[in-house]
């Protein structure tokens, strides 16, 4: 069976039009695994294809993560940097 992509609107030769998508989230692994805030999605050019590998003429689109109000940049940056030490 194929699994259906989830769509996103993607700007394209006729303006804004949905194509597939994917997103591949990371995880850390280690003795505490972490899950990364975001990944990278990739996106189906040609409409109505399902290739959004990068080789096979598909393309990437920035992945962003909305946090709640007591996230900051700072806070965010200094969480990553104490994992990254860690």
């Amino acid at each position: 069976p194929v699994l259906e992509l989830s769509t996103a609107p993607t700007i394209c030769g006729e303006g804004i039009a949905p194509r597939h998508v994917d997103l591949r989230p990371f995880i850390l692994s280690g003795p505490d695994p972490y899950v990364t805030a975001g990944g990278l999605t990739r996106v189906a050019l040609r409409e109505g294809s399902l290739i959004v590998n990068s080789s096979q003429g598909g393309g990437s689109k920035d992945t962003w993560i909305i946090a709640g109000t007591e996230a900051t940049a700072g806070s965010m940056a200094s969480a990553d940097a104490t994992r990254s030490e860690g």
